[in-house]
């Protein structure tokens, strides 16, 4: 039988300028007991992010917060830290104010250089006419019109230099932004009052602009675009209710503020950068009549950075000519957040490369512990006895090997540790290590990525502020953002080893980069690949995903079923019986182990309208907190793009209370609508990085057009025991799974790192 799974998650990073899609109905599945157990089983949704205005998101709702990705959460789900008597000292929170003490102390490193550093310095060719009209706008002359034509090549790299000292770890009472004065916000909503918006967006504006919102607001209308969720029509119809007849589409403000707003999506989508022409071809579709004096006026004001990277090697010199062939370039425009994250993190990943110690060791130490190893893990520990990064794929038994190398590294009398991208994946590293490890062992050092940034959990912080560690691996390694990677490598002492393991095959992080993807493009380090197999029917189909084929694969205990269905309502229905009814009753596995996984939020078959109908069935109760019931399984999120999967205890005058990963946490009223959604069912970016013992992945037939090969291959790889596909897109789950790979990301890792590190071939 075959099995066509339909997304609504996001599918990639978008064109910009292109809409968000809408709501996707879905249409569903069959009983497990009366399905079939061999299947095929394609991927859909490659990439976190959907197409949607420049960034594009998956799912056809604005909403992330609550949606731990957003339509399309990344975060597989690193539990928050927090606790009930400090609810808003999550650990998720400190990681993000960790990111901004390192975003301040590359900023700090750039204004204590000798000379100014200007964006788009050292540029030649089309960068250069794109400074000089820079230069032209500031001085007050007609911008140049052709920015962006006949490029000179003339590679450009931004090499920040090592930073002076490390980040420290941030208290949890640094964490979240401070709320707006109660005048500020008063004075903000007296002007989307006067121009007719809905004055509820008060608070969000003020937050976003800081102070002197209102004349802000008053000056530049269009700065609106500032609040997550505002799109460019509205805040249109803002501006021309305060300029009147002033407003028109050729006004400067609203050429940078689309601009701007244009990066953010991109970053949204994944990119860390926009090329040139796609940017300018976005501003045209947003009816900018001059989009290259758009993006000119942008980087002249400091809002955005450009960049020239070379694309290749220049050619020899012609005999005819002494001087060699000029090597194309592209122009990238991006923004300095993402810009020195990006350059940090090439700078940290080089240092970590070029620092490895001599005296940690012998190397028949190291072959030793290496021949005790089991042998999947051998090859894993000589590529880390000779080398400061080393890249291992493979699936999640290869965690195994992860356990044999943290194992060898103890037992030469060094300090190891791992760090999962979810506290799930903690508890199944440990687990697999206590199973595998040789008897006696000590067991590992595991923590989250967030808990070990937070300070949380982990080995701490030495006296320079550096981890205090000689190895850390991080698994689950594509789900790294560029900020995160930066943080982390930044935060690495002199001659400690990192090790990034993960699967290639499954869906990009929520955030901007493709940190694992460049590494492995980039040839600067050993990458070894696990020899460990997933087990059972279930690991060799997904397996075959990974590879493009959709396997009919044995199951002889049911532990593949696929449920054929007609419509959204049928899909629906079904899966509520599978949860409530067929899975406990056929394969044993109780409905609150089992997980059901749909392509978005929106639509007939999206996690709302599942929610709703697996609450009715398995905990009703009149939601008198929010929606919300004791007993209710929900997604938190403590941040966007990343969620943790918990239930409801109770709630109080203090907020809801949660119990995420066995921490308990409090959500504030007032913060309960943006971060708390039901979790019974989740998209495939909220899933990743965990399993559970039972997966029911609705496929409905409205979302076969956004179906992906890692979209598949993330959603069936959530199945421990048991994988029930609710089958409604017929043939586009196979040429999904064998034709629709990942869509590309626009990084500038891969540039930075060849230019300061030789390839490994």
């Amino acid at each position: 039988m075959s099995t066509e799974p339909e997304t609504t998650e996001d599918t990639g990073p978008g064109t910009p300028g292109a809409d968000t899609a809408a709501d996707t109905p879905q249409a569903g599945g069959d009983d497990a007991d009366a399905g079939a157990t061999g299947q095929e089983t394609d991927a859909p949704s490659e990439d976190g992010a959907a197409d949607g205005d420049a960034a594009g998101r998956g799912d056809d709702d604005t909403e992330t917060s609550a949606d731990g990705d957003d339509e399309s959460s990344a975060d597989g789900g690193t539990g928050p830290e927090g606790s009930a008597d400090a609810p808003q000292l999550s650990e998720a929170e400190a990681e993000l104010a960790a990111q901004r003490v390192e975003r301040e102390r590359i900023e700090r490193r750039r204004a204590e250089k000798q000379g100014p550093v200007e964006a788009g310095g050292k540029l030649s060719g089309k960068a250069a006419d794109l400074l000089a009209a820079v230069r032209a706008v500031e001085s007050g002359e007609k911008p140049v019109a052709a920015a962006f034509h006949d490029p000179e090549p003339a590679p450009r790299r931004v090499v920040v230099p090592e930073p002076e000292r490390r980040p420290q770890p941030v208290t949890a009472s640094a964490t979240g932004p401070a709320a707006a004065a109660p005048e500020a916000v008063a004075a903000v909503r007296a002007v989307l009052a006067a121009a007719g918006a809905p004055d509820t967006l008060a608070p969000q504006v003020a937050a976003a602009l800081g102070e002197d919102a209102d004349r802000q607001l008053r000056e530049d209308p269009w700065q609106l675009l500032r609040v997550a969720g505002v799109r460019p029509e509205q805040a249109d119809g803002f501006a021309r209710a305060l300029l009147g007849a002033e407003c028109g589409p050729e006004d400067e403000r609203r050429g940078r503020a689309l601009t701007v707003w244009l990066l953010e999506q991109a970053a949204l989508a994944g990119h860390t950068a926009l090329d040139a022409p796609a940017l300018t071809a976005a501003l045209t579709q947003r009816s900018v009549p001059d989009p290259d004096a758009a993006v000119q006026s942008t980087l002249a004001e400091g809002e955005a950075l450009v960049f020239q990277d070379a694309l290749d090697t220049a050619a020899p010199a012609r005999e005819d000519t002494e001087e060699p062939e000029e090597r194309p370039v592209r122009v990238l425009i991006g923004l300095e957040r993402y810009a020195l994250a990006e350059e940090s993190l090439a700078d940290g990943l080089a240092r970590v490369m070029n620092s490895l110690p001599k005296d940690d060791g012998p190397a028949a130490d190291w072959e030793h512990a290496a021949t005790s190893a089991p042998r999947s893990a051998a090859e894993l520990i000589r590529a880390v006895a000779g080398h400061g990064l080393v890249l291992h794929t493979g699936g999640d038994a290869s965690g195994a090997e992860v356990a044999g190398l943290l194992h060898a590294v103890r037992s030469l009398g060094l300090r190891g540790w791992a760090a999962t991208h979810a506290a799930d994946g903690r508890r199944r590293l440990a687990s697999r290590a206590a199973e595998d490890g040789p008897e006696g062992a000590p067991d590992l050092q595991v923590t989250t990525v967030a808990g070990l940034l937070s300070g949380a959990e982990g080995p701490g912080r030495d006296a320079d502020g550096a981890l205090d560690l000689d190895l850390l691996v991080v698994m689950d390694a594509p789900q790294l953002d560029v900020e995160t990677a930066a943080v982390l490598a930044e935060s690495l002492p002199d001659g400690a080893r990192l090790v990034l393991s993960g699967d290639p095959g499954v869906l990009w992080s929520a955030g901007p980069g493709r940190i694992f993807a460049d590494l492995l493009a980039a040839h600067v380090c050993p990458a070894v690949a696990s020899r460990t197999p997933d087990p059972g029917p279930i690991g060799e189909l997904v397996s075959g995903i990974g590879v493009g084929e959709l396997l009919q694969v044995e199951a002889p205990g049911k532990e593949v079923v696929i449920v054929p269905v007609r419509d959204a309502g049928e899909a629906v229905h079904r899966t509520v019986q599978l949860v409530a009814d067929s899975v406990p009753r056929a394969i044993g596995i109780p409905a609150e182990q089992t997980q059901v996984i749909t392509p978005g939020h929106g639509g007939a078959v999206g996690t709302r309208a599942l929610n709703a109908a697996l609450k009715e069935r398995l905990n009703p109760g009149p939601g008198r907190f929010g929606g919300f019931d004791p007993g209710d399984r929900i997604a938190y999120s403590p941040a966007s793009g990343r969620s943790v999967p918990g239930h409801v205890v109770k709630a109080d005058a203090e907020g809801l209370h949660l119990e995420c990963a066995g921490v308990p946490v409090v959500v504030p009223k007032e913060r309960v609508e943006q971060s708390v959604r039901h979790g019974w069912a989740l998209t495939a970016h909220q899933a990743v990085g965990m399993t559970w013992p039972a997966a029911v992945v609705v496929l409905p037939g409205d979302a076969a057009q956004s179906l992906t090969r890692p979209w598949v291959y993330t959603a069936f790889g959530r199945a421990g025991r048991h994988l029930s596909v609710v089958h409604g897109v017929e043939q586009a789950l196979p040429r999904a799974v064998a034709e629709v790979p990942q869509k590309p990301r626009t990084t500038r890792l891969p540039a930075l790192l060849k230019a300061q590190v030789p390839t490994a071939g």
